[in-house]
């Protein structure tokens, strides 16, 4: 990995690498060191902020946080707010050592402001594999004209990660298209999955907004419950990151109507599966997710999902 990467003659000593690898990045959430890992290979050490079951939303930086930024060589975030108690600190960072949001190339056109999110974006972009392939360029970009000695190596790692996403969007068109029609209702904790349903095709509805900081009103409540009874839905959605509550309000109030619901499983929103694990990648993440929805609503895919390391992901809670 580190072969033919030779220190450039005239770098500049605070916006390019300077040390000896590896070089050292602090990500924020997973998804995002994910990329990194995957771009930057051998070459890179990445820092994790937050890990599994996180909720960036609300996570406030620690002591050693802040001290983990600091020693770090350059900082790459999600962006769009999704981090927002921490976004002041690393704008304030950017003013010492270089500091990326790898959403920041996604074409303003594509991104969705829904109502009630005061003219924001919503954040959630890596549910559309083909939207966090983007994102992907970004990163190599940003560590090519960091480290311009490997700038080569960085190109050539993205493109193939890029592929495998381009794979991984494909086999979620496909089994998502057989979710029947009368089934293609999405009902989740929070709205982490807008970009989800605008990929797939699916009809999304979150008991609380963009943020997990909001709270879920009585007549948010009352309104999916109706939405649960008149299209005879039969799955909803917990997240990992995101407490049971809301959703077992729906379930219980579709029960007193006559209508059992039932948890479809479990999907990964804001953070991604344990480190060590198939779920604990991006790829792995997204595969769960799609393979989980895609069985839960009646739709027809392999028993292992797109990876084949799935097992018994997608089956209902029992």
């Amino acid at each position: 990995m580190l072969a033919g990467c030779e220190g450039p003659a005239n770098a500049s000593a605070n916006r390019t690498f300077q040390g000896q690898p590896p070089v050292q990045v602090i990500a924020t959430v997973g998804m995002v060191a994910d990329i990194v890992r995957n771009v930057g290979g051998d070459r890179i050490a990445v820092t994790q902020l937050m890990g599994a079951g996180v909720d960036p939303h609300l996570y406030k930086a620690t002591r050693d946080d802040v001290r983990a930024i600091l020693a770090a060589d350059c900082v790459f975030y999600a962006g769009l707010m999704l981090e927002g108690k921490m976004s002041d600190a690393l704008v304030k960072v950017a003013n010492q050592k270089p500091v990326f949001a790898v959403t920041e190339r996604i074409d303003p056109s594509y991104l969705i402001h829904p109502e009630g999110a005061a003219g924001h974006a919503d954040p959630h972009v890596w549910m559309d594999v083909s939207a966090w392939s983007q994102c992907v360029a970004a990163v190599a970009d940003a560590l090519a004209a960091f480290d311009p000695a490997c700038a080569e190596q960085y190109q050539r790692n993205a493109a193939v990660y890029q592929r495998r996403l381009a794979d991984l969007h494909g086999y979620g068109q496909r089994v998502l298209a057989t979710i029947p029609d009368q089934s293609r209702v999405l009902i989740t904790s929070h709205d982490a999955f807008n970009y989800f349903g605008k990929a797939y095709g699916l009809r999304v509805e979150g008991v609380q907004g963009l943020s997990t900081e909001s709270e879920a009103g009585l007549a948010r409540v009352n309104e999916l419950v109706d939405l649960l009874v008149e299209n005879k839905v039969e799955a909803v959605f917990v997240e990992t990151s995101v407490p049971r509550k809301n959703i077992q309000a729906l379930m219980d109030g579709a029960a007193s109507r006559g209508q059992t619901v039932r948890i479809g499983g479990e999907l990964f929103s804001d953070a991604m599966g344990a480190e060590g694990t198939y779920e604990g990648t991006y790829v792995g993440m997204l595969d769960h997710n799609i393979t989980t929805v895609a069985r839960a609503l009646g739709g027809v895919v392999p028993p292992g999902g797109f990876g084949g390391k799935l097992g018994a992901a997608g089956r209902e809670d029992e």
